[in-house]
């Protein structure tokens, strides 16, 4: 059919890896958070500019109500059970206006949105990229995938559609977590023929260089997870000032999450991973987690399995090197 969905291939969306982020390039950003409109990116969650409707929130944005987007994006299995080694994490706090709250800082493919999104349904994720085809491929991804889930949404009255059991599938990828990579080492591009809850509408890409304008887009104490997959090494040591992590980002980063937000890296250098170590330690509003509190995290296989850069390493039998920090409370602030 000439209508039916189909999904980007990336042979045609491939880009250098690297791009200089001291570049002046022609970026479009809000002068400040409330001025940004998510309405192209979130249109199941937003209202675009101009738009009349009732109970209007701030800054524009359409409030969650009960019987609309909050019901309308559950599933089996979205709910975590009553089994004690089960994570509470998945249970979403209540939240009567939209906006995000998980950001994927060079989300490369979208590998890590596409596995979150059905985890969390009713939570916004934004993935931030600086290459022009990555972020143009991954848009294109997202609304294929909302457009195979509406079609079966379609469907349901006519066949019986099956659900994702999102427990489930979470609970084999945490198996493989401390087992082997090789279980999830298939190519995942997102559901097309079962439904998920969320059914793909809480995530979005956008170009943006986040080095420089990450405080234009989120307002203080905003998110509740930043994370940092794979990043450009900059093995030279001129290029290390252009690295991810340094103590002038991590004081933005440190701004933009919440207290008990998480800060999630991972990567296969591991002069890397000694590099982001460092700082983070030494920087005071991060305290980083135990290997108790990272194997309770239901975030975390996503974070290891679900990049395409992390299943070339996995192939590769390379090393991951993960660390996970919480945002813990600034103690000079009233």
């Amino acid at each position: 059919m000439a209508d039916e969905p189909r999904l980007p291939q990336k042979r045609y969306f491939r880009q250098r890896a690297h791009v200089n982020v001291f570049n002046d390039m022609k970026f479009d950003y809000p002068e400040r958070p409330s001025t940004q409109d998510w309405a192209p990116y979130y249109p199941a969650y937003f209202r675009a500019n101009g738009a009349e409707a009732d109970g209007e929130g701030e800054d524009g944005k359409r409030p969650l109500s009960e019987g609309t987007v909050v019901e309308a994006k559950r599933g089996p299995g979205c709910e975590a059970p009553e089994a004690p080694e089960a994570p509470n994490a998945l249970k979403e706090e209540p939240n009567n206006l939209a906006r995000v709250e998980f950001a994927d800082i060079g989300c490369g493919y979208g590998g890590l949105l596409v596995a979150l999104s059905p985890l969390y349904p009713n939570t916004l994720m934004v993935g931030m990229e600086i290459r022009t085809k990555l972020v143009r491929y991954l848009q294109k991804r997202i609304e294929a995938l909302r457009a195979f889930q509406h079609g079966l949404l379609d469907q349901r009255s006519s066949r019986s559609v099956e659900w994702v059991d999102v427990r489930s599938k979470l609970d084999l990828e945490i198996s493989a977590l401390h087992t082997s990579s090789e279980a999830v080492d298939e190519p995942d591009n997102g559901e097309t023929t079962r439904l998920v809850p969320g059914h793909y509408e809480n995530i979005a890409s956008m170009r943006i260089n986040c080095q420089k304008y990450l405080p234009n887009f989120f307002a203080k104490s905003q998110l509740s997870k930043i994370f940092v997959l794979f990043a450009d090494p900059h093995f030279k040591r001129r290029k290390h000032k252009a690295r991810i992590v340094t103590q002038t980002l991590l004081a933005e980063y440190a701004y933009v999450l919440k207290e008990g937000g998480i800060f999630y890296m991972i990567t296969d250098v591991r002069d890397l991973y000694e590099w982001n170590v460092k700082h983070l330690d030494a920087f005071p509003l991060f305290e980083r987690m135990t290997q108790e509190e990272v194997d309770k995290d239901p975030a975390v296989p996503c974070v290891v399995h679900s990049t395409e850069e992390g299943r070339k390493v996995a192939r590769n039998k390379g090393d991951k090197f993960l660390a996970c920090y919480r945002r813990i409370a600034d103690p000079f602030e009233v």
